[in-house]
């Protein structure tokens, strides 16, 4: 079962349906229970990087999400889901984020239409489990205001250009995380959506 973690901070219901019309059972659930218990464990967002922390410290989800990344559960984040998995975030002041990858959220450059909202290429950098079988420069669907600006360049698989180039598919053992919406990127995104489905959950 995979287990889509409920903060009230993202599009849920389409990443659930995404992942039921590929065949695989999907729950929406806020339950530090369900996320201890989960096999695989997705966490979307919209909205605002402290918005989403302090709905996780709230209902006590960051401690389970801990634990489950540490045991080698397969954890995707995205979005916002994915930026809240870093160090910080400026959006809004500065917000400490799950630190499970070094590096640091600023806002677009100055002179870019924020957000940026739409279909834009993906350029692979590297063999990634998370993007096997995807055509390299596939379009995917983005909308966000914040970027990753800093990060560990060695976990980076792949980037977009919006005006300058920047990571949106990030990588390290058992974390996945993308800035575009899978969910709403058509057949690339449901690649990507199987691919993480079918890792396996090697647990320590």
């Amino acid at each position: 079962m995979i287990t889509i973690i409920d903060c009230g901070m993202g599009n849920l219901r389409s990443v659930q349906k995404a992942f039921e019309h590929l065949g695989y059972p999907a729950q929406i659930s806020s339950s530090p229970d369900d996320i201890e218990k989960g096999l695989k464990l997705v966490l979307p967002g919209d909205g605002a990087f402290g918005d989403e922390m302090k709905r996780l410290k709230e209902l006590g989800l960051t401690s389970p999400i801990l634990e489950a990344v540490g045991k080698g559960v397969p954890f995707l984040g995205i979005c916002v889901g994915q930026q809240v998995l870093f160090d910080a975030s400026e959006e809004f002041g500065n917000h400490r984020g799950l630190g499970l990858f070094q590096g640091r959220i600023k806002r677009l450059p100055e002179g870019l239409p924020v957000p940026h909202m739409g279909w834009n290429q993906l350029h692979l950098k590297k063999n990634s489990s998370l993007l096997a079988g995807v055509a390299p420069e596939s379009f995917v669907y983005f909308i966000h205001s914040y970027y990753i600006a800093e990060c560990d360049w060695a976990e980076v698989t792949a980037t977009t250009d919006y005006g300058f180039e920047f990571p949106v598919v990030i990588e390290h053992d058992n974390v996945f995380s993308t800035q575009f919406h899978p969910e709403k990127s058509q057949c690339p995104g449901l690649r990507l959506l199987k691919n993480f489905a079918e890792i396996p959950n090697v647990q320590r």
